[in-house]
Parts: structure tokens; C-alpha cells; sequence
């Protein structure tokens, strides 16, 4: 898990300190980002972000224009991150049960937040109180689509089965390596990090070692 000095609260700037657009924009994300982590997407204020930021709440405003809008872009952030993960997980290697445990370790280390833009993201994702909101359900069903796919597309290659076949396996090896990590992170400490993976990883590669290979 992140150390406490990872996970120590960013320098904020000087209230009325100039910064490039794109640095000011990454300053809010990341004030915005502890705030909801923090309390949650409804106890969350807008003047609590602009004071962490150490911004004016014009200035937060000028680049979201709301509460919303600003936890949208922090979802669509780590949601990212995630898909990314996966994809290079896949890619790393040819060989499968290697590239089983990397899959599997691409989501515990999002929800450890190793490798992320800021600690907690996974709770926007996987934990948020506004996951009834259908734009951030949206976001979060699209998300876990883009891992199935790429998980799909390599077990069909590899395996031969049919599109539907091969995507019911993934969506069986996404759910497994989510539902485990969140639960691993959860039980703070109960089993370190490396054997969760590793039980998981055994799990999985059992079942789908005896698929079919293509030629």
C-alpha cells in the first residue's frame, strides 16, 4: 500500500499564484480528489476544493463548471488509468499465465493506488455515493467494457472460442480480479498484497489454462 509519504498532501501554491492551465487544472483535480475521497461526492463543497486548492472559487469555476463536472473528469481520470492498466497487462507478454497474474495485479494495484494519479481514486470509481447517477454509471459500465474487451480479444486469439464465449470467460476474470482486490483492500493487512494475487492468479489459471490454443 502507499507509504505516508506517498500519500502526503501536495504543496498548495500561493492564493493568487499564476500557474499554466493545464498545471492549475491538475492542482483543483487533485484538491478535488481529496475532498471527495475525503467526504464523499454529497457532503463535498465546492468552497472546501477551492480552499484546499488554495484557489478562488471563481477560479475553480472557470475551469469546471460545477460540482459535478469536476468529479466527472476525476472519474474519467482514474477510469483511464484503469483500462490502461489492463492493456498493458495484456501486452506485456506472450506468455499467458503471466499475463493472468498481470491482469489480476492491474487491479489490486488501482485499487492500492499504485501507479494512480492520487490516493483513493478507486472509492470514485468502485465506491462512489453517486453511483445512481446515469452519467457517472455510464462512465463506470464503459469502463469495466473497455477492460472485457481487451480481455475478450486475447482469449479469443489465443483460445479459439467464439466472440460470446470468449467474453463471458472475461467478464468471470474482470469481476474476479475487482471484486478480490476491493475485498483485499478491505481487509487492511489480513494478507499481504503478493499472496492475494497469487491465490487469485492460481484460481483463475486453473480454469482457463485447459482451454483450447489456437495454432
Amino acid at each position: 500500500m502507499t507509504s505516508p509519504a506517498d500519500s502526503a498532501a501536495p504543496a498548495v501554491p500561493a492564493r493568487g499564484t499564476r500557474l499554466p492551465r493545464s498545471a492549475r487544472r491538475k492542482q483543483l483535480l487533485g484538491a478535488a480528489q481529496e475532498i471527495f475521497v475525503a467526504q464523499g461526492y454529497h457532503a463535498a463543497a465546492m468552497d472546501d476544493i477551492a480552499e484546499r486548492a488554495g484557489v478562488s472559487k471563481p477560479v475553480l469555476y472557470q475551469h469546471f463548471p460545477g460540482k459535478l463536472e469536476l468529479y466527472l473528469a476525476l472519474l474519467d481520470q482514474h477510469a483511464n488509468e484503469l483500462v490502461a492498466k489492463v492493456r498493458e497487462a495484456l501486452a506485456s507478454t506472450t506468455d499467458n499465465h503471466q499475463r493472468v497474474a498481470a491482469s489480476v495485479s492491474a487491479y489490486f494495484d488501482f485499487v492500492d493506488g499504485e501507479g494512480t494519479s492520487g490516493e483513493g481514486g478507486f472509492r470514485l470509481v468502485f465506491e462512489s455515493d453517486l453511483r445512481n447517477d446515469p452519467a457517472v454509471r455510464e462512465r463506470v459500465e464503459r469502463m469495466t467494457q473497455e477492460c472485457v474487451a481487451a480481455i475478450t480479444e486475447t482469449i479469443a486469439h489465443d483460445t479459439g472460442y467464439r466472440a460470446e464465449e470468449a467474453e463471458l470467460l472475461s467478464v468471470g476474470l474482470t469481476g474476479l480480479a475487482e471484486v478480490g482486490a476491493r475485498w483485499w483492500l478491505a481487509a487492511d493487512g489480513q494478507l499481504p498484497k503478493e499472496r492475494a494475487v497469487e491465490l487469485l492468479v492460481g484460481l483463475t489459471w486453473r480454469g482457463i489454462s485447459g482451454s483450447p490454443r489456437t495454432a
